[in-house]
């Protein structure tokens, strides 16, 4: 995919709906960028138009309390 290539109409479609499935597949939204040579950003933008739920943050966000 050409990562400076505006994507508009069908094409943007078929792309979100690729996108859309990858993502409820499990994968996140850095690795759909990695393997789409798109932006982050791009990605996310294009699964909130999608109407997709994103999934929170993994792993501990919080600071274990030191012994």
């Amino acid at each position: 995919m050409d990562k400076s290539k505006r994507i508009t109409g069908a094409a943007r479609d078929q792309l979100a709906a690729e996108l859309k499935a990858t993502y409820e597949g499990g994968a996140s939204i850095r690795d759909i960028a990695q393997s789409t040579g798109r932006s982050y950003g791009f990605v996310h933008h294009i699964l909130i138009e999608t109407g997709v739920t994103l999934r929170g943050r993994g792993g501990d966000t919080r600071s274990k309390p030191r012994p």
